[in-house]
C-alpha cells in the first residue's frame, strides 16, 4: 500500500518557465528524484502554451516519474520504484 504524501507541506523544487521543459529542467528533476522520493513542481505561467495536463504528463514521462498530485500550475511527482 502506497505511503502517505503530505504533499502541502512540499515546497516546490523546481520552476519552470518560458524556456518549457528542456534538457536541463529534465536533468535536475532525476538528480532530485534520486536524493528526495517525492519533489514539488510550480510550472509558471508563461511556460503553459497549450495544455496543461499534457505538459505535466510529457514531464512525468520524460522524467520516469509518476503524478501523485496536480492542480492549477502545481505537480507532485513521485519517484517510479
Amino acid at each position: 500500500m502506497p505511503s502517505k504524501i503530505n504533499h502541502h507541506a512540499l515546497q516546490p523544487a523546481i520552476r519552470i518557465g518560458k524556456a518549457g521543459i528542456t534538457e536541463n529542467v529534465v536533468k535536475q528533476i532525476i538528480t532530485m528524484i534520486r536524493k528526495k522520493r517525492v519533489i514539488k513542481v510550480r510550472f509558471l505561467p508563461s511556460a503553459i502554451h497549450g495544455d496543461k495536463k499534457e505538459l505535466v504528463k510529457e514531464l512525468a514521462e520524460r522524467t520516469k516519474t509518476r503524478i501523485v498530485h496536480k492542480v492549477g500550475f502545481i505537480a507532485v511527482l513521485e519517484r517510479i520504484r
